[in-house]
């Protein structure tokens, strides 16, 4: 994507100068002789951020403030087209330089490993939440709070055997302020539109997440795509829409909903989009600020999960009335939760809490007033319903744990849109596996001609997206 004169008020010869420079040095000329070390160091230098910034801020009249947030957009993208210079062709001690992220084996066995894990993953949730069927939001706060621990604990570990480093430390939060905000709004947006929207139209919305990726990559990243990986992103998501909606109802549709909650569901796709691509951008950044050394990825995870259950936790009274538990009754909640995860204390006598109440009514579709009426004894005898924890609660927390570092190896080593495709490849995978027999889930139906149409549709997509593109100037596409 060119600088025109126009938009940072360059003259003619300042604006062709910025667009040899960033647009029209390939990378093959970076790497043979072994003497052109020295040229990098002067083409970065030529778009370093204190050059670039010396030339947007020639101007003779007032800024607006829309050129002025404009003007940062470019300056913004500037600066990453910059730093992805230096991370893919660092200078060695030696004097040679070493090709960099762009390895394609690696990139296959961390979306064949990440593939496989989100499948796992999937089907360890639904397995996870057999016992913990009634504790749902429990699960979601250990898996937000319980990761800050065991990251912060590992990176500490690593810290005191020297991989993870002083500076890696040192680089600036503010960008891991924004990624935990953003995911929190995510998943309290998410809560929101998911207790008002028809099961099966969750993950059809859901979709969006990786055309929000696309536009989010182009716009803040600057990066370019073809015709035919645009296309295959949009194959892929459309094929996964297929697939899941292949067993849905009439009552699976949006016709009786209001438009607010399918839109506040693909505004928290919309979030967790951004909050994904601010993690590359994160990588891509430190490892100018690092001289060309990878950050550590425990760095990323630990201080973008700490923000985000900071936030989380200040949010924590909405989330809970998102999902009909009272903030006061919160406290017996989590203490019930945690015996069912324990698989310890649940066959007890005692009245219902309000959560139970909610929970009870659910399941036996009466209202308060009909138990008033009727005089009900809510004194009950709670059957334990917790078989198989704690173990299966364990076994999904470890895998969602890899299937998460497994993501961000592949963020680090390509982009979040190829990281995102091999997580949406798992979808109709794991819908297949959970039609098979399991153990404490009962076998399910047979695969509709929509799913199998919807897998090839996705599998196509697949295909468009990584098919060889040619080298194009000034582009640079995933």
């Amino acid at each position: 994507m060119g600088f025109s004169s126009t938009s940072l008020h360059l003259y003619p010869s300042q604006s062709l100068h910025l667009y040899k420079t960033i647009h029209e040095i390939q990378p093959r000329s970076l790497i043979p002789p072994r003497r052109q070390s020295p040229r990098l160091s002067r083409v970065l230098s030529r778009t370093s951020i204190n050059g670039c910034d010396s030339l947007m801020m020639r101007s003779s009249r007032k800024m607006s403030i829309g050129e002025s947030l404009q003007r940062k957009r470019v300056f913004f993208r500037f600066q990453t087209r910059a730093s992805e210079l230096e991370s893919r062709f660092p200078e060695e001690e030696d004097g040679q330089i070493e090709v960099g992220r762009g390895n394609g084996g690696k990139i296959a066995v961390g979306s064949a490993i990440t593939v496989v894990l989100a499948v796992v993953n999937r089907v360890l949730y639904k397995l996870a939440l057999v016992p913990m069927k009634e504790y749902p939001f429990f699960m979601a706060q250990v898996t937000t709070f319980g990761y800050v621990a065991f990251y912060f604990s590992f990176l500490y570990m690593r810290y005191r055997a020297g991989i993870v480093t002083k500076e890696m430390l040192g680089i600036p939060k503010k960008l891991f302020v924004a990624i935990g905000f953003l995911e929190a709004l995510g998943v309290a947006a998410g809560m929101a539109a998911g207790a008002m929207l028809p099961g099966p139209a969750i993950p059809i919305l859901n979709q969006t997440f990786l055309v929000w990726q696309l536009i989010f990559s182009v716009w803040v990243l600057g990066r370019e795509y073809s015709f035919s990986q645009t296309f295959g992103c949009i194959l892929v998501a459309a094929g996964v829409v297929v697939a899941v909606s292949s067993g849905a109802n009439d009552a699976g549709t949006l016709s009786e909903v209001e438009f607010l909650w399918p839109a506040l569901m693909i505004a928290s796709s919309a979030f967790q989009a951004g909050a994904s691509i601010l993690k590359e951008f994160v990588f891509i950044d430190a490892s100018k600020r690092l001289k060309g050394k990878p950050l550590d990825l425990f760095v990323v995870n630990s201080f973008g999960s700490g923000y985000q259950a900071l936030f989380v936790l200040l949010l924590l009274p909405l989330l809970s009335s998102l999902k009909g538990i009272p903030f006061a009754e919160l406290p017996s909640y989590l203490r019930s939760g945690a015996g069912c995860f324990l698989n310890i204390g649940a066959n007890t006598t005692g009245k219902f809490s309000s959560f139970r109440t909610a929970i009870y009514l659910q399941y036996t579709n009466r209202t308060a007033h009909n138990l008033e009426q009727n005089n009900l004894n809510w004194d009950v005898k709670l059957s334990s319903g917790c078989e198989g924890a704690p173990l299966l609660p364990l076994l999904y927390i470890a895998v969602n744990m890899a299937f998460n570092i497994s993501v961000l190896y592949l963020v680090k080593i390509s982009s979040a849109v190829v990281s995102s495709l091999a997580a949406t490849l798992a979808v109709p995978l794991s819908i297949y596996v959970l039609t098979l027999p399991l153990p404490y889930i009962p076998q399910g139906d047979g695969l509709s001609p929509f799913f199998v149409i919807g897998s090839a549709i996705l599998v196509l997509g697949l295909a468009l997206y990584n098919i060889p593109q040619p080298a194009n100037k000034g582009s640079k596409s995933d």
